[in-house]
């Protein structure tokens, strides 16, 4: 549809992009360590951009009228902002793997294998297992009137985990994640199941919590309480709109050497990864935090025409929505420490691995104060007991520039990728 839909907006707007999505999800749900349920879910969509008489307009459809299209994207424009687009030429794309043959034809019988296999492992102590396995098969079509036209095949696993412990009035939830554009292999599987066990078996004691500033490891899975305000902040539509705080900083050493910050779709097999990003601009590795000096700000092609830079590949966009920047595969850059030797550098502080609410409150400007879901208290760095009725908090963009120590094991999430990092002076408290 995308050809002959370009073909009738460029005879009515001044240029025009569009892009259309295919998506075959299938999901199993195992509850209690039993398969309960399968169900499967078919998704297409166009999302189509125009600029006309000087006015920027956007419509999307899940059908396959291009005139119905066209008109709503028109009648869009009629109201919409005044603006330009410099949209991108036809350029050559980097190779980069986004789509794997035998995960794309995983059958239901090979998805359910590998559920029961992570919830046979996981069973005993007196836990509910449960686990989601997903996969997702489709096509992403972009193109515009300028003569870009570009096409990938994606591919999507994710196995999820959840390991729940009642024990009176006393409930410990632990959960994992795994995903990627091939089958999980069996030995990340077994270091997930591993993992949830030795986090299980450290909850399996309780410890009074340290109060205070104290130096805190933050797990792979709790980092997003660091990260989400220098994702923030470094958006070209936040530096646009005067509140990113890091604004006009590019070139300034505003972190911890020990902290690099990059986001690479061109990483192979992960979730975000893509030759071409939602508009037709080609991918590319990008470092928004080298070294702790700010390196810069990511675009679209319309917030990146508006502050007279380039885009620089993050544009997304869903079916009905307008096209936004966000990123694709985001990699906090490995230390040299071991998990123990990150360990040992906590004299008595947390060990923090799930925090409650984070992203909400004042993000942007990088203060945040989350009750912890699971944590546990160490002395001299050992492990003494899980602690409940607390609370971190500080402000990111400070602690970042306070850190004792990252891990060389990077762990992957999703589209996120990290080490887990001790951060000094974090505020602990009781709730």
């Amino acid at each position: 549809m995308i050809a002959p839909l370009l073909e009738r907006a460029s005879r009515r707007a001044e240029c025009a992009d569009a892009v259309e999505k295919t998506d075959e999800t299938l999901t199993l749900q195992f509850e209690a360590g039993k398969f309960r349920s399968a169900g499967r879910a078919l998704e297409r969509g166009v999302n189509l951009r125009v600029v006309a008489g000087g006015r920027i307009g956007f419509a999307g459809t899940t059908g396959d009228d291009p005139d119905q299209l066209v008109e709503s994207a028109m009648a869009s424009a009629r109201v919409g902002e005044a603006g330009r687009l410099d949209l991108p030429v036809p350029v050559s794309l980097p190779s980069v793997l986004t789509s794997v043959p035998r995960a794309a034809v995983a059958d239901l019988e090979t998805l359910r294998d590998i559920g029961a296999g992570v919830a046979d492992r996981l069973a005993g102590d007196g836990c509910q297992v449960n686990v989601t396995v997903e996969r997702s098969v489709g096509e992403v079509r972009v193109a515009n009137s300028l003569g870009v036209e570009c096409f990938y095949p994606v591919s999507a696993v994710s196995v999820s985990a959840e390991l729940v412990r009642v024990t009176g009035d006393d409930i410990v939830i632990i959960n994992d994640h795994r995903a990627g554009a091939d089958l999980p292999a069996l030995a990340d599987l077994e270091r997930m199941v591993q993992q949830m066990r030795l986090r299980l078996a450290w909850a399996g004691t309780t410890a009074e919590a340290p109060e205070g500033r104290r130096p805190v490891c933050f797990a792979p899975t709790a980092l997003p309480a660091l990260l989400l305000p220098v994702q923030l902040a470094c958006v070209g539509k936040t530096v646009l709109q005067g509140s990113s705080p890091l604004a006009g900083r590019i070139g300034d050493h505003r972190f911890d050497s020990g902290f690099s910050l990059v986001d690479d779709p061109l990483a192979e097999g992960r979730s975000g990864s893509r030759p071409v990003d939602d508009e037709g601009v080609v991918s590319r590795r990008f470092p928004l935090v080298e070294a702790g000096v700010i390196c810069g700000f990511i675009y679209d092609v319309e917030s990146a025409t508006r502050a007279g830079v380039a885009p620089t590949g993050h544009g997304r966009r869903t079916t009905f929505g307008k096209p936004q920047p966000a990123y694709t595969n985001l990699v906090v850059n490995p230390g040299s420490l071991g998990f123990d030797e990150l360990l040992a550098l906590v004299d008595d502080g947390l060990l923090v691995d799930e925090l409650l609410g984070v992203g909400q409150g004042n993000v942007i400007g990088g203060a945040f104060s989350h009750p912890v879901a699971l944590a546990w208290r160490v002395i001299n760095g050992e492990v003494v007991g899980r602690v409940t009725a607390t609370q971190v908090a500080g402000n990111a963009l400070d602690l970042l520039d306070r850190l004792r120590g990252v891990g060389r094991e990077v762990e992957w999430r999703g589209s996120q990728a990290s080490p887990a990092m001790v951060v000094d002076g974090v505020a602990v408290v009781g709730r």
